[in-house]
C-alpha cells in the first residue's frame, strides 16, 4: 500500500472546525471554494472531545464535522486524535505522564506530554485509533490516516527503564555481550544484572545536558530505544485502524532533520511518509531541498506529502519573519519539485487562544477573503488545479547519493571529543548544498540502502559505521563510481567504540589515507587550504577540525597553508578499481566543499542545466508514464534570464519554450517544463 488515491495533488490543511461555531464552518468551507482547497487534516487533537471519560465515547461533534467536509466534497486526512491526550487520564493516571531528563514526573499539560511505555496511554490510544478507524472507514472521503502528531521528545520513568531492560535483553541475550558493547571495564561499569540498568539521564551518566554522557554506548542505545518506543506507539495504533480498514494508507507528520527519532527505522512502517516544513529562516530554501529530499528517500524514492507549511509566519521562534509575497508559493512548488504529491498548510483557520493564536493562516480570525494570504493561496490552488494529475507519481532520476544516518548523527553529537562545535546536520548541509548549487538530483539515503544505481556516493561524517556500507562503498568505486568522504568518519562501529585499526577505519582501503592525530580550533581559527585541478588553485577557507593526513596511495589535491603541519595533505584522491575515493580531512568553507564537490560531478558529467547561475534551483520528476518534468525555481527577489537547453511546454502557463531561446522567470518565479520526448 502507498500513496492515498487522489486525481490531482491534494491541497488544503490542518482545520479545526471543533474550535469554532458551526455557523462559521459554512463561511469556512465558502472561503474553501474560492482558494480551491480540496483537502482537509480532520481531528488532530480531538481525544478530550470524542473520550470525555474513560467509559464514555462521544463522537456526535467529529460526526458533523466529518459530515460537513463530505457533504462540501472534500477529501479527509482523518487523525487518531491521540497526538495530546485529556485532562482526566493524567488525573486518573498520572503514570502516563513524562519524567524528564532530570528526573522530574511532569503532570498535566502540553503536548508530546505521553510516557511510551505506559499501559495505560498505549490500551488507551490504540482503543481511540480504533473507534475511529471503526466509524469512519467507510466514509467516501477519508483518504488517508493521520496517526498521532509530531511524535518526539523523550521519558526516563520507572516503566520506560524497565522497557529500556528488555529492550536490552532482545538485542544482547546476554551481559557479556552487552558489557561489550558498552566498554563497561572502563571506570568500573560492569553490569551483573539487567535490573541494574537504568536509563542514562541528569541522574546516572550525564552532566550538562543530553549531549554529555561519561558512556555513548549507553546513552546511543536509550536514543535507540526511545525511538523504538514510540514506534511502538504508532505500529500499535496502525494495527487497531488495520482491524476496519485494510485499504486505506496510513501515516503519521515527520518533522524533517528531527534528531530524537530515526526516521529509517519508522518509514517501513509507514505507508507513505508525510512531513512538516517550518525552516529556520526565510533564506532555507537549500536546507528545505536537503529535507526534501530525505523524506523522499525514506521510502525509496517514493513521492511523499507536504503535510504542514505555515501561508505567511510561524509563532513558536523568538522571531517570527513574514513569508515574503511569492515566497509561500515558490516553497510550495520547492516541494513539489522534490517529491511532493500534496501540498498541505498548518492551519486554515487561525486559533483564536493559546499558543498558536499568532501562527498564520490562510484565514485570519477575521474571516476574510481579501488578505494577500489568502490571495495567494487561491493563486496556487488554481495552478494546482491547472496541473491536475500531471504530477502524481513521478519519480526523481537521481545518479547521486547523499549518506544520511541517525546512528552517525548521535555518536558524533554525544562524543567526547575532537570538537563539540562540529555538528553533524551542519556538514551533511554543506555537501547537499553544493549538489543543489550544482543542479544535481540526489537522493538522500540511509546507509541500508541499494547504491548500485549511483554514479557518485557522498558519506559526510560517517562518523558510525555499521554492517557491511564500508564494502558497499568498495563496490561504487569499483566499478567506476566516486565514494566522498569527510573528517570525522569511520572513527567507530555499530556500538560507537572505535576500530581496532588506524582511521578512518574500514573506510580506510578506499580513501587510502591514514589519520593519526587531529587538530580541534575555536570557530575564528583558520588554516587556508589550496585546492589544485591541474595548473589552477584556488584557495579556500577551513575551520573547527583538521585531520593530519598521511596519504597510502590517495594522490594529494589540498594541502594545509599553516601551523606545523602546513604543506600536509588535507584533502585527497585515491585511485580504486574503476573509480575513486575522495577524503576531505578538514572542515572546508561551503567554497572549499563546492570546489570539491565540482570536480566529482564535472567527472561524471552531472552538474545540472544552470549550475552556474545563483540561487536558480532546478529538479526533476519523472511520471509513472516517462515524461520528464524540469522545475526551474528562482530564489531571487528580482528576475533572471537563461537560455532554455530543450523544449517542452510551461505546464503552469501552456506557453511553448524552444530549444536556445530565453527562458525569463520572474523574482521568485517557477516553471515546470513538460520536455518534449
Amino acid at each position: 500500500m502507498s500513496m492515498p488515491v487522489t486525481a490531482k495533488l491534494p491541497f488544503g490543511g490542518d482545520y479545526n472546525p471543533e474550535q469554532w461555531p458551526e455557523e462559521v464552518w459554512e463561511s469556512d468551507y465558502r472561503l474553501f471554494d474560492a482558494a480551491r482547497i480540496d483537502t482537509v487534516t480532520l481531528g488532530v487533537f480531538d481525544w478530550a472531545l470524542t473520550q470525555p471519560a474513560s467509559d464514555m465515547y462521544d463522537f456526535s461533534l467529529l460526526d458533523r464535522i466529518v459530515d460537513r467536509a463530505t457533504a462540501a466534497g472534500r477529501n479527509i486526512c482523518l487523525a487518531t486524535g491521540t497526538g495530546a491526550y485529556p485532562a482526566w487520564l493524567a488525573r486518573a493516571f498520572p503514570e502516563v505522564n513524562r519524567t524528564d531528563f532530570e528526573g522530574r514526573r511532569h503532570r498535566f499539560g502540553q503536548r508530546h506530554n505521553a510516557c511510551p511505555s505506559s499501559p495505560v496511554f498505549r490500551r488507551l490510544s490504540t482503543e481511540l485509533a480504533r473507534r475511529v478507524a471503526r466509524r469512519y472507514a467507510r466514509s467516501p472521503s477519508v483518504v488517508a490516516w493521520h496517526v498521532g502528531n509530531e511524535y518526539g521528545g523523550a521519558c526516563y520513568c520507572s516503566r520506560c527503564a524497565e522497557g529500556f531492560r528488555e529492550w536490552l535483553r532482545a538485542k544482547y541475550t546476554t551481559l557479556d555481550a552487552l558489557n561489550a558493547a558498552w566498554y563497561t571495564t572502563f571506570w568500573s561499569h560492569t553490569f551483573t544484572g539487567f535490573d541494574e540498568i537504568d536509563p542514562p539521564s541528569a541522574l546516572t551518566e550525564h552532566w550538562r545536558g543530553p549531549d554529555h554522557t561519561a558512556f555513548q554506548g549507553i546513552t546511543l542505545d536509550y536514543l535507540r530505544f526511545m525511538s523504538d518506543a514510540m514506534l511502538t506507539n504508532f505500529r500499535d495504533e496502525k494495527a487497531a485502524i488495520r482491524e476496519s480498514s485494510p485499504d486505506i494508507p496510513v501515516t503519521t507528520n515527520f518533522m524533517g532533520m528531527y534528531r530524537p527519532i530515526d526516521y529509517h527505522r519508522w518509514a517501513p512502517h509507514l505507508d507513505f511518509v508525510s512531513w512538516d516544513n517550518y525552516p529556520p529562516d526565510d533564506t532555507s530554501q537549500a536546507r528545505m531541498a536537503l529535507t526534501h529530499d530525505l523524506m523522499r528517500g525514506l521510502k525509496d524514492g517514493q513521492p511523499f506529502w507536504l503535510m504542514e507549511q505555515t501561508p505567511s509566519h510561524t509563532a513558536c521562534r523568538d522571531v517570527n519573519p513574514l513569508k515574503r509575497p511569492g515566497v509561500m508559493r515558490l516553497w510550495s512548488w520547492q516541494a513539489v519539485a522534490h517529491g511532493a504529491d500534496a501540498v498541505l498548510f498548518f492551519q486554515l483557520r487561525a486559533s483564536r487562544g493559546a499558543c498558536e493564536k499568532y501562527h498564520g493562516a490562510v484565514i485570519g480570525h477575521a474571516g476574510r477573503s481579501d488578505t494577500r494570504v489568502f490571495g495567494e493561496v487561491a493563486e496556487l490552488g488554481a495552478e494546482l488545479d491547472r496541473l491536475g494529475d500531471a504530477v502524481l507519481g513521478a519519480r526523481t532520476p537521481a545518479r547521486v547519493a547523499l549518506l544520511f544516518d541517525w546512528d552517525s548523527w548521535w555518536a558524533l553529537e554525544i562524543s567526547d571529543g575532537p570538537s563539540r562545535l562540529v555538528r553533524y546536520q551542519q556538514v551533511v548541509l554543506a555537501y547537499h548544498r553544493a549538489l543543489w548549487d550544482a543542479g544535481v538530483d540526489v537522493n538522500v539515503v540511509a546507509v541500508t540502502a541499494d547504491l548500485s544505481g549511483y554514479s557518485v556516493v557522498i558519506a559526510p561524517a560517517l562518523h558510525l559505521l555499521k554492517g557491511d556500507i564500508a564494502a558497499r562503498l568498495e563496490e561504487v568505486a569499483a566499478r567506476g563510481g566516486s565514494v566522498v568522504a569527510t573528517f570525522l568518519s569511520g572513527r567507530v562501529d555499530a556500538d560507537d567504540n572505535a576500530f581496532g585499526m588506524d582511521v578512518p577505519g574500514p573506510l580506510g582501503p578506499l580513501m587510502g589515507v591514514r589519520v593519526d592525530e587531529w587538530d580541534a580550533r575555536e570557530p575564528e581559527f583558520v588554516n587556508p587550504v589550496l585546492l589544485r585541478a591541474g595548473a589552477a588553485e584556488t584557495e579556500v577557507a577551513a575551520r573547527l577540525l583538521f585531520e593530519l593526513v598521511i596519504p597510502q596511495g590517495a594522490e594529494v589535491v589540498g594541502t594545509y597553508q599553516t601551523d606545523f603541519y602546513a604543506g600536509t595533505p588535507a584533502v585527497t584522491r585515491n585511485p580504486f578499481g574503476a573509480g575513486a575515493g575522495w577524503y576531505v580531512a578538514a572542515g572546508l568553507d561551503q567554497a572549499g566543499v563546492s570546489w570539491v564537490m565540482r570536480q566529482v560531478l564535472d567527472s561524471h558529467d552531472l552538474v545540472g542545466p544552470y549550475p552556474d547561475v545563483p540561487d536558480l534551483e532546478t529538479a526533476v520528476r519523472v511520471t509513472p508514464a516517462g515524461t520528464r518534468l524540469l522545475f526551474l525555481l528562482n530564489h531571487r527577489a528580482e528576475p533572471v534570464e537563461v537560455t532554455a537547453r530543450g523544449g517542452g511546454v510551461d505546464l503552469l502557463t501552456g506557453n511553448r519554450v524552444d530549444p536556445g531561446r530565453p527562458i525569463r522567470l520572474d523574482p521568485r518565479g517557477v516553471m515546470v517544463l513538460r520536455e518534449d520526448a
